[in-house]
């Protein structure tokens, strides 16, 4: 029998989330309406004057080889920040776990990184793999390998994904650790009593509990790369070079605060909204059916 909360008055449900109503309706639906708005207009870089241009903006988005590069260069870089955090923050967990003597110590290290920036982090690798001052490109060079993340643009956006990935596995450990230790440990141990090794308990047992946090954390994690990310990119490559890392929500600060194409920009902005919304839509309507609730 399913159990109904009741409040004393019938004011006091809608009071109780209007701050968070209030939240989302400041910093969400007034500038994605102000975005939509923006897109179907023309305006001079002051935004003294504005025409009505109806769909151009978006035709022009669309036609421009520029954009479809950085939609690609999204994508790939979306899922591998996405698999790389999502696979060492599960290691880690499982790790973390085991751990009996230092735990605590040894849960704080791992969370650390979750409290730098994403444009800190960014600087901080850019540094180790400075091409120039670099511990980690000297080593590299050391060892025979030609590293220069400044003019190679596959080299720049395996760093970007590798400091978005490192600042980005703290939170993904934190959940997974959560949820591993939400595990009734009987069903661990009966387990183990019939014969199933540590790597049959994780997979048969353990893994398929963890379902609903890992298709959470994809969810977030997604959204994470998409937009999070642009301190990172801001600070350690500026998009290149030769625009190799110029993900779609640096585009738009290019396109809005250095091109001054206004209209451009919220064009590409609502198709960056509507991209993100679609791939939640997506991984709800048919990931979520493989999640064991």
């Amino acid at each position: 029998m399913e159990k109904r909360v009741t409040f004393p008055s019938s004011w006091l449900p809608y009071l109780l989330v209007a701050p968070q109503i209030a939240i989302t309706v400041v910093f969400f639906f007034w500038p994605a309406s102000q975005a939509i708005f923006q897109s179907v207009l023309q305006e001079d870089a002051f935004g003294l004057s504005s025409k009505f241009v109806g769909l151009d903006n978006f035709e022009r988005v669309f036609d421009d080889p520029t954009y479809l590069s950085s939609f690609k260069i999204t994508v790939v870089f979306s899922i591998a920040v996405s698999v790389v955090s999502l696979s060492i923050g599960l290691l880690f967990a499982v790790m973390a776990d085991r751990v009996i003597r230092g735990a605590g110590l040894y849960k704080t290290f791992l969370v650390w990184p979750y409290a730098v920036a994403p444009a800190v982090a960014g600087v901080l690798w850019g540094f180790l793999f400075n091409p120039t001052v670099g511990v980690i490109s000297a080593w590299l060079k050391s060892a025979g390998y030609n590293w220069n993340y400044l003019v190679n643009g596959d080299q720049a956006l395996f760093l970007l994904t590798l400091a978005t990935s490192w600042n980005r596995v703290p939170y993904n450990f934190l959940f997974f650790l959560a949820g591993l230790q939400s595990i009734p440990k009987s069903l661990i141990e009966a387990a183990a009593i019939d014969g199933a090794g540590p790597g049959r308990r994780f997979w048969d047992i353990a893994f398929p509990l963890l379902s609903p946090t890992a298709f959470f954390l994809m969810v977030v994690t997604t959204v994470y790369t998409f937009f999070d990310t642009f301190g990172a990119v801001h600070a350690v490559t500026g998009g290149g070079p030769a625009k190799a890392t110029e993900i779609l929500v640096f585009k738009v600060y290019n396109d809005s605060f250095r091109a001054l194409d206004l209209g451009g920009s919220a064009a590409q902005s609502v198709v960056l909204m509507v991209i993100v919304i679609g791939l939640t839509f997506v991984q709800f309507k048919y990931i979520e059916r493989k999640v064991h609730y």
